[in-house]
């Protein structure tokens, strides 16, 4: 027999699970057998049923704020090769009037 100072969370969400489609009486008879009450059946019936719909919720935020993140992140990728694009094409410039000066000398008055 168990008695309710003994009841431990990995106890519950057994009892929960086992009870969730007892009746009035069945549940009555269970809680007995167990000895626990059916009042704390209930609560943590609600105590489940509560955490999970806290944690649909929770789900629902992250997958919101994941997918504002990879847009974030696709727009700052495309802005980095952007980037990236502009400072090759500066080198290669700078490159190029450097061997233009080195063959035509170093006439800056242009």
């Amino acid at each position: 027999m168990i008695r309710s100072e003994d009841t431990t969370t990995t106890l519950t969400p057994g009892v929960v699970v086992e009870t969730l489609s007892m009746s009035e009486i069945e549940l009555s008879e269970y809680c007995r057998a167990k000895g626990l009450f059916p009042e704390q059946v209930k609560q943590w019936r609600e105590i489940s049923i509560q955490a999970h719909a806290e944690a649909d919720t929770t789900d629902a935020a992250s997958t919101q704020q994941n997918k504002v993140l990879r847009k974030q992140n696709k727009r700052l990728e495309r802005e980095i090769l952007r980037k990236d694009k502009a400072l090759a094409e500066a080198a290669a410039l700078l490159i190029l009037q450097k061997k233009v000066r080195a063959l035509w000398g170093d006439n800056e008055d242009d």
